[in-house]
């Protein structure tokens, strides 16, 4: 396991379209995900104990956003050759198993992790309604271990921001997690 942070968030980036597989066979693009007042993308994947720690947290905070007019969507981009726990099967078992009510994606050709600069797992990027990057932080303090749920849910504040003002929050904490698994 390599652990990496992710980049300061490059405020007013645009967000790149895609058209990824999701576990359900269905085949989603930006402007199919975006939501009335924007739009969380996540690159995760069903290894990392990173991601594992926060799962719990996330499936809430989507299902939070939901209401604020927030879609979400979780890609998954590692390398599934070399790490069979993140194949499309797999990924299809972890996202019935986690009751994920947002789309997993399947980014295969690692295109789009690359566009993205998406550096590790979980990296979160929360956009405004005019799909210009506002976030591009952490879900919150937990690290590789479940902890409580007092810490401070900065993922969740930010994107209420994003969705109030269409402006994200000047302080940021990085992302903490696995690097991503590249071919």
């Amino acid at each position: 396991m390599s652990e990496k942070t992710t980049p300061v968030c490059d405020y007013g980036q645009n967000a790149y379209d895609f058209n990824l597989v999701c576990t359900n066979d269905k085949i989603w693009t930006l402007d199919s995900l975006k939501g009335e007042r924007g739009l969380l993308l996540f690159f995760i994947c069903n290894h990392c104990p990173f991601v594992k720690a926060i799962i719990p947290k996330l499936v809430k905070v989507t299902n939070t956003l939901i209401d604020h007019g927030i879609n979400s969507a979780g890609i998954m981009s590692n390398d599934a050759n070399d790490y069979p726990e993140d194949s499309f099967e797999n990924m299809g078992k972890a996202a019935k198993k986690n009751k994920f009510s947002f789309p997993y994606l399947y980014d295969e050709t690692q295109e789009i992790a690359k566009k993205y600069g998406a550096v590790c797992t979980p990296d979160f990027f929360g956009y405004n309604a005019s799909l210009e990057l506002q976030y591009r932080g952490r879900l919150d303090a937990t690290r590789m271990s479940i902890t409580s749920d007092d810490l401070e849910p900065e993922l969740l504040n930010a994107m209420i921001e994003i969705s109030q003002s269409g402006q994200g929050p000047d302080v940021q904490n990085p992302s903490v997690g696995c690097s991503i698994k590249w071919k």
